[in-house]
């Protein structure tokens, strides 16, 4: 049933889900991109737009500030722009024609559902790892002579950097995995069901405590993925984005019944 329909209360049920259902839902996600690739394309080409600007604003300007405000908007664009990804593979799924007015007007009227709480909960976690970051690095740096740590890379090869970084990564990895646990079923949920997003976010936690190695599987194979997607310039994301958005979708609909 879409958000479209109308019926009784959801009641979402968590099924188990093993090692084949990711490889079908990647191969799924892939064909779907296949079927639309310039839909696809065209959404994650923000990201791509977004990480030049990042990387010419630190590197050509050295206007480090600039990261924060630039990076922030990540979080709130990215729910609203995986649901570009999760309608296109709806409607694949479905037989129903794709057309962008179509689709965008489908992600418009998500700001007046549960979408827009999503992307404030995954805000409120980007500026408390911001804030923990800082803290992080004024605990093990705090001491030592000010550098500037986008030119000095030998301070992070010092006993205090290693230790920032082993400890950094450590809550970082911490604070992704919860991030992940609350999401990755929450969203295609939000968009495919009337429900509230506290709801999707505790079925979206229930479902990776049920199934967690196959779940922490897919969240490393996302997190493998993006980076490797980010390494070339970016330009991998153009790929990278849209099948695994696509692949969301359909692992989505194998999890919950």
């Amino acid at each position: 049933m879409s958000q479209t329909e109308t019926g009784p209360p959801y009641e979402p049920q968590i099924n188990e889900v093993g090692m084949a259902d990711l490889r079908a839902s990647l191969q799924l996600g892939w064909r779907d991109f296949l079927r639309a690739p310039l839909y696809g394309i065209g959404f994650s080409l923000v990201y791509v737009l977004g990480g030049w600007l990042i990387f010419w604003a630190v590197t050509a300007k050295g206007q480090i500030w600039w990261t924060l405000p630039a990076s922030a908007g990540f979080p709130i664009l990215g729910p609203f722009i995986a649901c570009g990804f999760y309608e296109i593979s709806r409607r694949l799924e479905a037989g129903e024609p794709l057309d962008m007015a179509g689709i965008a007007g489908v992600i418009f009227r998500q700001k007046d559902r549960q979408i827009p709480s999503m992307a404030a909960v995954i805000v409120i976690f980007f500026l408390f790892w911001n804030f923990l970051a800082h803290m992080i690095f004024a605990l093990f740096m705090g001491t030592l002579t000010l550098t500037n740590a986008t030119s000095s890379f030998e301070m992070f090869q010092t006993p205090h950097g290693m230790m920032m970084l082993a400890v950094g990564s450590a809550v970082g990895a911490l604070i992704a995995t919860l991030l992940f646990a609350l999401t990755v079923v929450s969203l295609p949920m939000l968009l495919d069901r009337e429900v509230d997003f506290v709801t999707a976010m505790l079925t979206s936690l229930d479902l990776v405590k049920s199934n967690p190695l196959v779940m922490l599987s897919w969240g490393l194979l996302v997190g493998v993925a993006l980076f490797a997607g980010m390494a070339l310039w970016f330009l991998g994301l153009l790929v990278v984005l849209p099948v695994l958005g696509h692949a969301t979708w359909h692992l989505y609909r194998r999890a919950l019944s």
